[in-house]
């Protein structure tokens, strides 16, 4: 890795062109862009684990899979070739791939926690102080741009309720997240609260060996019943057609599909849900199964994601006896198990919370520019990746209703246009900047709560920065407009700012210079 070491106040200081944060799935993609976009840009990924994956090595529980489509949650620039619904081991091993075939690994520093960034105006530098876990040892590394890869949740701490009588509880309790994999739940009575994603992974996986699964729920979830296969995939396979071509035309009509039902639920969703309904059926074999209480949402099917439930195995599990759902609330803890509001004791030997993340905003990792602390919240984002006041920064913030992935490969173009652009300008800051024309432009929570409203992003709404009004501050959660906004961003608009000049009067200097 061509990287420039600097000695100074005693410390040894890495500089780099680039320095991007997580070495996941978002980190991975943003290194293979960068190389191949920027081929003369040196970088690091620094990545607080002893291994990448991000969320794939995080979450270690029983049945772990892709809530998303493999053709669309895979990278744009390799085919994924497996089924559309993946196991982490099959999408850590995809991964793998991409950093060995491209030479990622060697740009990777393992066990680096990262303690705080803090920009300069004067240098136009980043410097990102971190602690190298292996010897407790702070190290220094300095960096032109900035690019968050982290996530949006805390991979450490989990969101759990405040249940002040969890400590009354005799058996075993953990929150999915934390799961070890060495615990045997064979033969015992599991109690998973909660009803979103990671509920609907791990029901059918405790099914298999547990004496039974009771699924305890506030709210019921919209689950999208499918066999997990593809079949133009596998009719293109079976004529001969080469996986590259495959993977772009699947891509391509997986993404049709999400945004036709996308666009069905908003306008149609009382239709749309008896047709999830009939899905239901159709897999369990059971014309009368019964959907109230247990399986009717409160919220519309817009608002969340859609629960993917490969073969039904989640409703087949509940006809098979397997499964009992519980929609209530919890009144307490008790030495055998929990009881409800409605006053019934479910009693169970384990108690996995399925409860969801805790928001992390940027890692939760101290930023600041000019010495003064960076207070998200007080920030406007531009188009959910840079942000007012923050210089030589983008990050990776995906989609809920469509695959992560697919603006991980957006954003890799973009980030990669403006530092091309930054270079051909001669410049070395670059930051957005509210225009003239949005003047008195309403500022606004992170995202509409009709829109999208899980409960993670709920809690921590106050943590986000805002956005406006207009198209170009806010991120619509919208791939479908994106993928046509995005390649018509003119980076000399005037809410980029070059070295302290707005964009057009940035690249007349830079004529002039050359002239």
């Amino acid at each position: 890795m061509n990287v420039q070491n600097k000695v100074g106040a005693g410390e040894d200081v890495t500089h780099v062109d680039v320095v991007i944060v997580g070495a996941g799935i978002s980190g991975i993609g943003s290194a293979y862009h960068l190389q191949d976009q920027c081929p003369g840009k040196t970088y690091a990924i620094l990545e607080m684990k002893d291994t990448f994956g991000g969320t794939w090595d995080t979450h270690k529980y029983p049945g772990v899979r892709s809530d998303s489509d493999l053709y669309t949650f895979g990278y744009r620039f390799k085919p994924w070739v497996g089924t559309p619904i993946a196991s982490a081991e099959e999408i850590l091993k995809y991964m793998g791939e991409v950093i060995d075939e491209n030479g990622i690994g060697e740009h990777i520093f393992y066990g680096h926690r990262i303690a705080g960034c803090s920009f300069s105006r004067q240098t136009n530098l980043w410097t990102v102080e971190a602690t190298r876990l292996s010897d407790g040892v702070t190290v220094t590394f300095t960096c032109n741009f900035l690019w968050m890869c982290q996530g949006y949740y805390d991979h450490e701490k989990p969101y759990i309720p405040d249940w002040a009588s969890l400590q009354d509880y005799e058996g075993q309790f953990v929150h999915a997240q934390l799961w070890d994999p060495e615990t045997d739940y064979t033969g015992k009575r599991v109690l998973v609260i909660g009803s979103g994603a990671t509920a609907a992974t791990v029901v059918p996986a405790f099914a298999e060996k547990a004496a039974h699964v009771t699924m305890l729920q506030r709210s019921p979830t919209y689950f999208f019943c499918s066999e997990n296969k593809n079949e133009l995939a596998d009719r293109l396979r079976e004529v001969g057609i080469d996986e590259p071509t495959i993977h772009r035309v699947v891509r391509q009509q997986v993404m049709h599909d999400q945004n036709v039902l996308t666009q069905r639920c908003i306008e149609e969703p009382d239709t749309v849900f008896e047709e999830l309904k009939e899905l239901v059926r159709q897999f369990t074999g059971k014309p009368d199964f019964e959907f109230e209480p247990h399986f009717t949402p409160k919220y519309r099917p817009w608002q969340q994601r859609l629960a993917f439930c490969p073969e039904g195995d989640v409703f087949k599990a509940a006809v098979e006896g397997k499964l009992t759902v519980k929609t209530d609330t919890i009144d307490r803890f008790t030495k055998k198990g929990v009881l409800t509001s409605s006053g019934e004791e479910i009693e169970a030997d384990l108690i996995v919370a399925a409860t969801g993340f805790r928001l992390s905003v940027m890692g939760d990792i101290p930023f600041s520019v000019d010495g003064a602390a960076v207070n998200w919240n007080d920030t406007v984002t531009y188009r959910g990746m840079m942000f007012t006041g923050v210089p030589n920064m983008a990050w990776v913030f995906g989609y809920f209703r469509a695959s992560w992935t697919l603006r991980v490969d957006m954003m890799g173009d973009f980030v990669c246009q403006l530092l091309n652009h930054m270079d051909e300008l001669g410049v070395h800051r670059v930051e957005v900047a509210l225009r003239p024309e949005d003047d008195g432009m309403q500022l606004l929570p992170w995202i509409e709560t009709d829109n999208f409203n899980p409960g993670y992003l709920m809690r921590g709404l106050d943590q986000m920065p805002m956005r406006g009004n207009k198209p170009e501050w806010r991120h619509n959660q919208d791939y479908w407009l994106e993928r046509v906004d995005f390649p018509g961003i003119d980076l000399d608009g005037a809410e980029f700012v070059y070295d302290g000049q707005s964009g057009a009067k940035a690249k007349g200097r830079a004529k002039e210079e050359v002239g």
